[in-house]
């Protein structure tokens, strides 16, 4: 590929930055555009320390807090993101971006509460803030309050469905399409894709004019991940698709098999899966007589459908729990799942996680707890070095660990779904069956904070496996008559 000509002209700015804060070594101007600069070509070490001499002179530069805080952001280090997003705010709380920024750190933290009191300030200084009333869209949604989610969510992409990710590369870029939803069950694939490589447009699909012009791109990625949360937005995306001829990674066809009620009926026939059934109600239908009707026993597990990661999950074990779970949780539809006890025989449970990208499986973690609604960041696998040595094990050696029957079994699964990207949450029975609790196209592998060890690993061999799908799908396309517009435009922007 060529050199890209905005490269080059941030390779020439910089020279000028540097020569000016060597000849003003006091001067806070030229630091802070040679930190920014340094940022956007991608050389985030180096953008750092110079934030860092920007704050050393300025203690409350609110350009060089903010911009440092994303890039914390971005390399995974949120509790230090947080810190110069509170001290933005702190010093400048009448700015409404730093209560955005922290608003959202927060929010990935896993305090909706607190976010949305940040996103709150935002809109009392700036109403018309979309990124105000997006991040507070997210928050009520995870606060359980849809109508008021989806008043903000209009108010913030309506009229901002299209956001193009800086690109940071030196060469011309690989264009991509991604294709999101305002609401819940995204994968937020973009954050998996090298912007020194990839030149991402994320596309808002129920806002997104059907008849607007797509932005350039050689590959669509499909992001929208929850069959059940994601009906409108995948209508919207299956629209759009038919608009290009770039080969489109996890279309909306794909995604609507794998609901939370469809995927029990599917898995239940592969032979060596056990997929506990699960049905979709209306709330006000959910007592104990419909639910014995149905072919139900105590204890059954109640979730709004939607949410992920043990969100709005209940265990009712009997029905004189059932009232008390229903009020606690939001919408007019109740997901009703059979109860798999998959304790060990140990007293642990444990809950696998594989990545499937492309037809191939790849380990991603291994949660061990006490409680049955085991999660990785609520699990003791990373406190206890016995706990750390298994899930290491199967890190290293997944076939080994889980079998070939297990293995065979999963592979099943990938084969049966036909995502390009997706994952499955399972546990393992005595026997050597494979209980899946979850499969479907709304799970990632981050690495985690810090960097380094086995699951660190783990999760790079993955975002390296989807990178060269998406690669690979792009370089099909480059061989098509007009894959997705005007890619060749791109370079020289």
């Amino acid at each position: 590929m060529a050199d890209w000509s905005p490269h080059r002209q941030r390779e020439a700015a910089l020279a000028v930055a540097d020569a000016q804060a060597a000849a003003e070594p006091d001067a806070v101007a030229p630091r802070f555009a040679r930190a920014c600069l340094l940022d956007d070509l991608g050389r985030a070490a180096e953008a750092r320390s110079a934030y860092l001499e920007v704050l050393a002179r300025a203690p409350g530069h609110l350009g060089a807090l903010c911009r440092l805080g994303n890039l914390l952001l971005a390399t995974g280090r949120v509790d230090a993101a947080a810190t110069a997003f509170g001290e933005a705010v702190a010093r400048h709380p009448d700015d409404p971006a730093a209560w955005v920024n922290l608003g959202n750190v927060l929010l990935q933290s896993g305090d909706p509460a607190s976010a949305r009191g940040r996103f709150e300030a935002a809109l009392r200084l700036d109403g018309d803030l979309a990124e105000a009333h997006q991040g507070l869209a997210r928050a009520l949604d995870d606060l359980g309050e849809p109508a008021a989610a989806e008043r903000h969510r209009r108010l913030g992409y309506a009229s901002h469905p299209l956001t193009t990710l800086p690109y940071r590369g030196g060469r011309a870029p690989v264009p991509v399409l991604v294709l999101a939803s305002a609401g819940g069950g995204n994968a937020p694939l973009w954050t998996l894709l090298d912007d020194r490589v990839f030149l991402t447009s994320v596309v808002i699909t129920e806002f997104f004019d059907p008849e607007a012009q797509l932005p350039p791109h050689a590959a669509v990625l499909g992001a929208i991940g929850d069959a059940d949360a994601g009906g409108r937005a995948l209508e919207a995306a299956a629209h759009l698709l038919q608009r290009t001829g770039a080969p489109a990674i996890n279309p909306p066809a794909a995604i609507l098999g794998t609901g939370r009620s469809e995927n029990p009926r599917r898995l239940s026939r592969i032979d060596g899966v056990v997929a506990p059934r699960c049905l979709s109600l209306p709330r006000t239908l959910v007592d104990s007589d419909v639910l014995a009707r149905l072919g139900f026993a105590f204890p059954v597990l109640l979730r709004a459908p939607g949410f992920h990661g043990g969100h709005f999950l209940r265990r009712v074990d009997g029905a004189h729990e059932l009232a008390d779970a229903l009020e606690r949780l939001p919408g007019e539809q109740v997901a009703v799942t059979a109860f798999a006890d998959t304790r060990s025989p140990d007293g642990w449970y444990r809950k696998y996680r594989v990545m499937m990208v492309d037809g191939h499986l790849h380990p991603a973690h291994l949660a061990v707890g006490r409680d049955w609604k085991v999660h990785y960041a609520t699990s003791e696998t990373a406190a206890r070095p016995d706990l750390r040595a298994e899930e290491d094990a199967f890190l290293h050696d997944m076939a080994g660990t889980l079998g070939p029957a297990a293995m065979a079994a999963l592979q099943r699964v990938s084969d049966m779904l036909a995502l390009d990207y997706g994952g499955i949450d399972f546990a393992l029975r005595p026997d050597g069956r494979v209980v899946v609790f979850e499969a479907n196209a709304t799970m990632v592998a981050q690495p985690p904070a810090g960097g380094g060890g086995p699951r660190h690993a783990a999760a790079e061999r993955i975002r390296a496996a989807l990178q060269a799908m998406v690669l690979a799908r792009a370089s099909e396309a480059s061989g098509r008559r007009d894959p997705g517009g005007p890619v060749a435009a791109l370079d020289g922007a």
